[in-house]
This record gives C-alpha cells, sequence and structure tokens, in this order.
C-alpha cells in the first residue's frame, strides 16, 4: 500500500492547536476507553496494523512538508494557521520520526468498557502539539476493535446454542459458523482488510480475502486465517433457466465429487430445490460423497424458511438423534443462512431450531454488511482525550466533566466524563480496573509499550491474538 502523507491525516482544526495550548505547554498524555455501547467488553485489536502501516520509521519529509503546505494553505485560506516549522524541527531533530510514546494493552485481550485501551504521549516537549495530532489516525483503531468485538459477541450467542443442543464432535466446527461475506459491502479494501481479519479474531470462514492479507502482513499469521470452500453464486445456477436447474446442480456435484462445496438453491424455489431436487433425484449422489454439500437459501423470512427447508431435508434424508435430544442431519448435508443475518437475527433462528428440536450444529451463517459495515465509532462509544499536561515543568491532571440536560430535564453528569492523570490498567482479583499510575505498586501495569520515538517496539503475532480474545 502506497504510504500516505501523515502531515496531512489530522482533522483540519488540529493544525491550529499548537498555537492555542496554553503557551509553556511541554507535555501531552492522552488516553483511549471504549465508554460503553453494544457491548459490556471490547477486544483490543488493530493498533499494530496503523502503527506499522502510518507511524514508524521516518514518516515526516521535507517532499511531504511541501506537499502538505500548498494542501493546508488552501484549506484555510490564510497564511497563520499551519506552522511549518513545527514539523521541520522532528525532521532536523528526529530524523523524521515520531517523538511519542504509546502504550497498549496487549492485542485480543477482551478488556471491559470503561476501562484504559490505550495511552500516547510526546516524548520531546517541543512537540506537546503531537499528541493529540495523532488522534485522528489512531481513533480509527474502533473499527477493528467493534468489528473484532461483534464477532466474538456473535461467537458467545452461538456457543450458547452449540451447549445447548450440539453434540460433543460437532464443537470443531465452531470457528466456522459465521463466515465473513462482507468484502462486496465494505466502504474500501483497507475496510476489509481491517475489518476482515478482526472477524478472523473468532472465526476462520471467511470469503474476504483481504482479512487474510492484513492478518499474514501485519501480524505475521504464517498462512491464511480465513478459510473457504468453492461456491456457487446465482449466475451459475439461473444459466440454464428453470428447467436446467436440476442439471446445473448435477454438474455442481460432479465438478466437485469431494470435500464440502455450497450451492444457492433459492434461485426459482428453495423447497422444491430441497425436495425433489437434492432430496430425491440427487439424493444418493449427495449421501455416497465423501464430503458436505451445503444447501443456501438466500431469500424469505430466515426463521420461516430455515424451519421449512429442514423439514423437508430430514423428511428426505433422514436424521440422527444426537446426545442431546436434537436432530442432526447426516453428515453430507449442512445448510448456510446468509441473507438477512446480524447480531440481531442470530439468536431468534438458533432458538427457533431448538424449539424444534434442531441441532445447531445442523446451520452455518454467512454474515455481510451487518458484518464489516454496520457498525461505526458509537457502537462501543470510542474516545481519545487528554489526561495529563505539564505546563512550564508542573504537572496537571486533566479532565472534562460535561453536566448535560436528561429527557426529563434534569441535570446530570454526561457519561463523557474523562479520567484524569496518568494511567494503568491493572487486574485485581481477576477483574480489569483502571487506576492511576502510581496507585497500587504491587500490581503491574498491562499496558505495554508498543511504539517509541518512531519504532514498533513490541508486535503481537495473529495467533496470540486469538489466543488472547478465545473464549
Amino acid at each position: 500500500m502506497t504510504k500516505e502523507n501523515l502531515i496531512l491525516l489530522a482533522d483540519a482544526y488540529k493544525y491550529s492547536h499548537h498555537k492555542l495550548y496554553i503557551p509553556g505547554t511541554q507535555h501531552i498524555y492522552s488516553y483511549l476507553e471504549s465508554r460503553g455501547g453494544k457491548f459490556d467488553e471490547t477486544v483490543f485489536y488493530g493498533l499494530q496494523y496503523f502503527l506499522k502501516e502510518y507511524l514508524q520509521g521516518t514518516v515526516f519529509t521535507k517532499e511531504k512538508l511541501d506537499e502538505a503546505e500548498v494542501t493546508l494553505k488552501e484549506v484555510f485560506g490564510r497564511n497563520d494557521v499551519f506552522d511549518r516549522s513545527r514539523f521541520e524541527y522532528i525532521i532536523d531533530k528526529h530524523g523524521g520520526k515520531l517523538p511519542v510514546r504509546i502504550k497498549a494493552v496487549p492485542e485480543g485481550t477482551v478488556v471491559p468498557v470503561r476501562n484504559v485501551l490505550m495511552t500516547i504521549e510526546n516524548t520531546d516537549p517541543e512537540c506537546y502539539w503531537l499528541t493529540n495530532f495523532l488522534e485522528t489516525l489512531l481513533m480509527q483503531v474502533w473499527y477493528p476493535c467493534t468489528v473484532a468485538s461483534l464477532s466474538r459477541e456473535i461467537k458467545k450467542v452461538v456457543k450458547r446454542y452449540y451447549d445447548d443442543t450440539a453434540s460433543a464432535a460437532a464443537f470443531g466446527g465452531i470457528d466456522f459458523v459465521l463466515n465473513d461475506f462482507g468484502f462486496r459491502g465494505a466502504s474500501s479494501v483497507e475496510s476489509a482488510g481491517i475489518g476482515g481479519s478482526a472477524h478472523l479474531v473468532s472465526f476462520s470462514g471467511s470469503d474476504t480475502i483481504a482479512g487474510s492479507i492484513f492478518a499474514k502482513r501485519y501480524y505475521d499469521a504464517p498462512a491464511a486465517p480465513g478459510l473457504s470452500i468453492p461456491a456457487t453464486e446465482h449466475s451459475i445456477v439461473t444459466m440454464l433457466g428453470e428447467p436446467g436447474e436440476l442439471e446445473i446442480f448435477k454438474h455442481v456435484l460432479n465438478t466437485f465429487p469431494t470435500g464440502t462445496i455450497a450451492c444457492v438453491s433459492d434461485s426459482y424455489n428453495i423447497f422444491r430445490a430441497c425436495e425433489e431436487y437434492w432430496g430425491t433425484e440427487l439424493k444418493e449422489q449427495i449421501l455416497s460423497r465423501d464430503g458436505t454439500l451445503v444447501i443456501r437459501p438466500d431469500s424469505g423470512d430466515p426463521i420461516q424458511t430455515l424451519l421449512r427447508v429442514f423439514d423437508i431435508l430430514m423428511n428426505k434424508f433422514g436424521f440422527t438423534v444426537n446426545e442431546k435430544g436434537y436432530k442432526v442431519l447426516p453428515p453430507q448435508v449442512r445448510v448456510i443462512q446468509g441473507d438477512g443475518i446480524s447480531y440481531s437475527s442470530i439468536p431468534g433462528i438458533f432458538e427457533a431450531l431448538k424449539k424444534a428440536g434442531i441441532s445447531a450444529e445442523n446451520l452455518v451463517l454467512g454474515m455481510g454488511g451487518a458484518l464489516l459495515q454496520r457498525v461505526n465509532r458509537d457502537t462501543q462509544e470510542f474516545a481519545l482525550k487528554c489526561a495529563y499536561a505539564e505546563v512550564n515543568g508542573k504537572g496537571i491532571n486533566v479532565q472534562k466533566m460535561p453536566v448535560e440536560m436528561d429527557a426529563n430535564g434534569q441535570l446530570q453528569t454526561s457519561f463523557k466524563k474523562s479520567k484524569a492523570g496518568k494511567l494503568k490498567l491493572v487486574k485485581e482479583n481477576g477483574a480489569f480496573k483502571t487506576i492511576g499510575l502510581d496507585e497500587a505498586p504491587q500490581l503491574d501495569d498491562l499496558l505495554e509499550t508498543v511504539f517509541e520515538n518512531g519504532e514498533v517496539t513490541k508486535a503481537w503475532s495473529f495467533e496470540a491474538v486469538r489466543q488472547a480474545a478465545a473464549l
């Protein structure tokens, strides 16, 4: 990927801040937290990508400064906002490397909301403005953290229904229950890579190859962590029109006589496809295969469609009853639901199967836009705030405490109240807790220095991330 000009990767208003901080400011220390939101805990993941791709090494050069100066003068229409000497100082004194220190919780760590996840501070008093200048870019870590958290929360739901209804032997397949179908719905190739790799922290099924590339490139995954199978789309199945659907199905089975293959089956009539084609004409071929046919409905109400599909398939192919008393199709037949899948719809689908006596192990899911795109910074209420400063050699604990009006017109302290002072994240009696840096010296700070003065000082392997986030 082409390196962007970091001098231009900040919100425009930040270029005035070097003048707006009170004279004598030498040190700015800020922290990142998830202030709350949809889930009670957050998976910390993705910072390493931003450090390696944007921050490490020589990032400020005279050429980039010249380019930035032209744009910023156009943006502001005046000459007294952007001060190139601030960047020239870093080029001359630090060789264009960033004089900041970033500490963070190990990637993959699952931390309850309202705890510090990362801190950043300048290491050169002349560069006090740089700490929060980098907020714009570093704040984008909200995205991989949120996708990783969403994916893991879905895994909790899946595991709950596996615990209730699936046989012990089926648990090996739990990593493939949720498959990432989100590449085409992502806002960019970069989003697909970042978000796609975040999904792979908890699951192994993915059609978003960009996610595997990110995991290999930035987290040293030895091989692609996202795995997939041959599968049809409607353009294949509809090639011979409705009368030729059966012939296409035969061709699909003949082309891949072994292994797992998925076939979309709702082009015309999903119920006829299951009853007459898969369940009658092709039944013996399917049952004699060394592998699994995964039948894919792709329209209609997911719950009603799936209940009818499973009813037909179990009538046609038979079923066994596992040790928990739930029905399981023969291993040669499974179903994938890839339409209408979201965090809110998944529990209802598995609950309906459970009530119908159908084991969760019969179904896998594909999730697209709702996985990689239907999230934003407020999903987990991410914020990066200044908590400590030094002015003329004097340390100051910095904090915001907004008073707001609730819906009844009563004054209250906002949830946006920030933390004050230098912080550390500790574990006490097995629970995470954010405290002052000088508090409880007997408890180790879980934040580790991951970046200092232009160099990545600590990196995590993708396997280590997965282990840290494991349920």
